[in-house]
């Protein structure tokens, strides 16, 4: 049976999606805040930290801010599966271009859902204590206002810089600093494909 690019697309959006909140929830039910798990030696870890804002752990602006943005993404949301729908239904609209778009929906939902829905769900995470699915005494915060949870970490350098290097020498140097979670790897993914590989497509389509 062949399916067809809009069910293609839903499925793709679906599963991404799916393996984004099992992830968050794995590790915000086993794991407490700023603890951190080796995979690859120190140059890999799942280290869990959450932000009340924008990918790679960046804050936004306090509670206003945080409202602001949490519905940015909601409108965002909806003109990304408006414009998807119009390239799905125009004849010759490269499979990339869906899958790179798609990508960057997964991105918005994902964290979006930890936004809309984790202060209600989950108790407050602490440094000492996992957080509860579901508590009796109710969430951490209300609708609109919950935490993003992260946990992909790469210090991929970790070092103190020699003496030498002008304005830094001597101090501890990390690189890759920030860290992210898989709608926020799938953002990164889309843009940097669609950047390489599809310019040409949104050329013409502007």
């Amino acid at each position: 049976m062949k399916i067809s690019k809009g069910c293609g697309i839903s499925l793709l959006v679906i599963l991404l999606l799916v393996i984004d909140q099992v992830i968050k929830f794995a590790v915000k039910l086993n794991m407490t805040i700023g603890e951190s798990i080796p995979v690859f030696g120190d140059w890999f870890q799942i280290c869990f930290i959450e932000n009340n804002g924008m990918a790679f752990g960046m804050q936004f602006g306090g509670s206003v801010g945080k409202l602001a943005l949490s519905l940015f993404r909601v409108v965002l949301i909806g003109f990304i599966i408006v414009y998807l729908r119009k390239l799905i239904k125009k004849a010759g609209t490269p499979t990339g271009v869906l899958v790179g778009l798609s990508l960057v929906l997964v991105g918005a939902i994902g964290n979006v859902v930890d936004c809309l829905f984790y202060g209600e769900i989950f108790s407050a995470s602490t440094y000492s204590q996992v957080a509860q699915l579901f508590p009796p005494d109710g969430g951490y915060t209300g609708f609109l206002y919950g935490k993003v949870v992260d946990m992909f970490y790469f210090p991929i350098i970790d070092t103190v810089l020699p003496e030498w290097v002008p304005f830094y020498g001597g101090e501890h140097f990390i690189f890759f600093r920030p860290i992210f979670n898989f709608a926020d790897a799938c953002i990164s993914v889309s843009v940097i494909y669609m950047l390489l590989f599809q310019r040409k497509f949104f050329m013409e389509e502007k």
